[in-house]
């Protein structure tokens, strides 16, 4: 599935935040201002950001309601996106800034960043509901794993979330229980 650069952008951090959520064995990897600093190096924004403890927890407590996003369909999709379109007073406008050709920015430079990280990413969810592609919000198939991902594959084939060896491990796993039952 091709979607525009900022959509994809913009699904890759909601990938991301929502895989900083502890599960399993695995530790909730956004506690410190430090380590939102290391998650705005890799999925950066623009417009104000101030580093500090409420912003933090703001974007600690968005985690949960993007997470919803991977429980429901496309159908149950909806009104999540319009109320997260709804609480940040969603006001889309086109823009052009740095090395990005023209996208849309639905809130102000100013809002706060969890709210411009919400806006975006409800907005990139309208466009996935748009193009029917719904069935491409996924979480990982492997027994241990509850990580999110998009399957951006051509053939819509991906089963697995790339934020570990899920796909070989479960692999390694169905191969030995072939050998165990061949030998059997």
């Amino acid at each position: 599935m091709v979607f525009i650069h900022d959509t994809k952008r913009t699904l890759m951090m909601v990938v991301d935040l929502v895989n900083t959520l502890p599960s399993f064995d695995d530790d909730d990897t956004l506690q410190t201002p430090d380590d939102l600093a290391r998650f705005l190096e890799t999925n950066p924004y623009t417009g104000t950001i101030r580093h500090d403890a409420e912003e933090l927890e703001s974007v600690r407590e968005l985690r949960a309601r993007l997470r919803e996003l991977w429980a429901v369909d496309r159908v149950g999709a909806v009104p999540i996106v319009n109320d997260m379109l709804a609480d940040g007073r969603a006001l889309p406008r086109l823009v052009i800034h740095d090395e990005y050709d023209w996208h849309i920015h639905a809130t102000s430079d100013d809002s706060p960043l969890a709210t411009r990280m919400m806006v975006e990413a409800a907005m990139a969810f309208v466009d996935v509901i748009r193009a029917d592609e719904y069935d491409r919000i996924r979480v990982c198939a492997a027994d241990d794993c509850e990580s999110v991902y998009i399957d951006y594959s051509k053939n819509g084939s991906k089963r697995y979330c790339d934020t570990g060896n899920c796909g070989n491990r479960m692999n390694v796993i169905a191969y030995r229980a072939r050998k165990a039952r061949e030998s059997a």
